[in-house]
C-alpha cells in the first residue's frame, strides 16, 4: 500500500473531522505560522490537498472579538467546514495521574476525541492525565509535556500530536526532544503543560511531585 493510501485509509479509519484551535487575543490569532503549517500539512497528507489556505485571511474577525481571550476552531475536512470563536475559560491543571494506553492514535487532530476523553474521566482526584504509550511518555489530554531537569527544558520525543508551540518552543532553541519513559521523571524538578494558551510562564510550572502514581 502506498504512503498515500495509507494516510487516506487512517482518515477513513477514524471518519473524523479535524481542528485546527488557535488563541485569538484581543484580536490576534497568536503563533499563526505554526498553526498554518500544520494545518496544511494535514491537508496534503491526508487529502493529498497542494494548495495553501493562511488561517489569517480565512478567519475573518468581528470587533466583538478584539478584546479578551477566545478559542478559534477551523474545523476542516479537505475543504473548512466551519470556524467557530468560543470563549476561553482558563482552568490550571497542576497535578497528572498517570495512565497506561497503548492503543491510541493521535497522529492528526481529530475532531473526534472520544479515546482522550474516556481516558481524561479516569483521572481521579487530578486535573489532568500523562498517557504512556508502549513505555514512553506521550501527552497530557490536552498539551504537550515539557519537564525541567533545573538547567534545561525536555519534551518527550513521543507526542500523540505535535503541538504547534511544542514546535515553536523547539525551532526557537528552548526546548529540546529526547526520548522519556516513567523512570526519567526522577531526573526532573517539574513540569509544565503547553499549548495554543499555556506556555513556559512561572505560573504554568509544577513540581514534579505534582505527577501522582509515580509520586505516590
Amino acid at each position: 500500500m502506498t504512503p498515500k493510501k495509507n494516510t487516506m485509509s487512517l482518515w477513513r479509519k477514524f471518519m473524523s473531522r479535524l481542528v485546527e484551535t488557535i488563541c485569538l487575543k484581543d484580536g490576534k490569532l497568536l503563533n499563526i505560522f505554526y498553526h498554518n503549517k500544520r494545518f496544511n500539512e494535514t491537508r496534503k497528507i491526508l487529502f493529498d490537498r497542494k494548495d495553501f489556505l493562511n488561517l489569517k485571511e480565512v478567519v475573518k474577525i468581528e470587533d466583538k472579538y478584539s478584546c479578551g481571550t477566545y478559542k478559534v476552531r477551523v474545523i476542516y475536512t479537505s475543504e473548512i467546514e466551519e470556524i467557530e470563536f468560543l470563549p476561553y475559560n482558563f482552568q490550571q491543571k497542576k497535578t497528572l495521574k498517570i495512565l497506561h494506553c497503548d492503543e491510541i492514535e493521535y497522529s492528526f487532530k481529530y475532531e473526534d476525541r472520544t479515546k482522550l476523553d474516556s481516558l481524561f474521566k479516569n483521572r481521579g482526584e487530578c486535573d489532568d492525565i500523562l498517557i504512556v504509550k508502549n513505555g514512553f511518555i506521550t501527552d497530557s489530554h490536552s498539551a504537550n509535556v515539557v519537564f525541567f531537569d533545573g538547567e534545561k527544558w525536555i519534551t518527550p520525543s513521543t507526542p500523540l500530536l505535535k503541538g504547534t508551540k511544542r514546535q515553536y518552543l523547539i525551532d526557537k532553541g528552548i526546548i529540546r526532544e529526547e526520548e522519556l519513559k516513567l523512570k526519567d521523571l526522577r531526573f526532573f524538578k517539574g513540569f509544565y503543560l503547553v499549548n495554543a494558551f499555556f506556555d513556559l510562564k512561572p505560573e504554568f510550572y509544577n513540581p514534579i511531585t505534582n505527577i501522582r502514581e509515580y509520586y505516590a
